[in-house]
């Protein structure tokens, strides 16, 4: 009965990690499903700060999942890699983009039909991407958690 209690509680504890939202805009409702990574990390060298990895459903832009800085830029000029790992198997190279504009703190990782459909499947995701500041930054996320019904269609 502990071992039980044990799950149930960090089965919540990971559903907790989630922000998800549905938002009226335009012609529809975006939706979205965001989660930060276990730890902050410098990317410019202004301290270490959280930094989100966020599936959204947007309705002209349509599916997307990204990253997303508080502070700092990515270096991604005309595209870049990521390097995406699920659980203990070996990371593999995915298309990212940022997009050129002076305010974007986001990098765009173009597969959001593997992203989703391995991130449901996993227990931990890690993305490696490169940082302006040089060189690049390692993020772990806790995906276990992820309730599909918030993000309709995704399945």
């Amino acid at each position: 009965m502990r071992a039980k209690g044990e799950v149930a509680r960090e089965q919540r504890r990971l559903e907790a990690l989630w922000d998800y939202a549905q938002v009226p805009d335009g012609k529809g409702t975006q939706y979205s499903a965001a989660i930060h990574g276990r730890e902050p990390v410098d990317v410019d060298g202004s301290g270490a700060r959280p930094v989100q990895r966020v599936f959204r459903d947007h309705p002209e832009w349509k599916r997307s999942v990204y990253l997303l800085l508080q502070a700092g830029d990515f270096r991604c000029p005309r595209g870049c890699k990521v390097q995406v790992g699920f659980d203990d198997g070996p990371a593999r190279a995915m298309d990212a983009w940022r997009p050129d504009t002076d305010e974007a703190i986001a990098l765009f990782i173009n597969d959001d039909k593997a992203l989703w459909r391995m991130a449901r499947r996993a227990r931990v995701m890690t993305i490696r991407f490169p940082v302006s500041g040089g060189g690049s930054r390692t993020l772990v996320f806790d995906v276990a958690g992820l309730v599909p019904t918030y993000m309709p269609g995704w399945d």
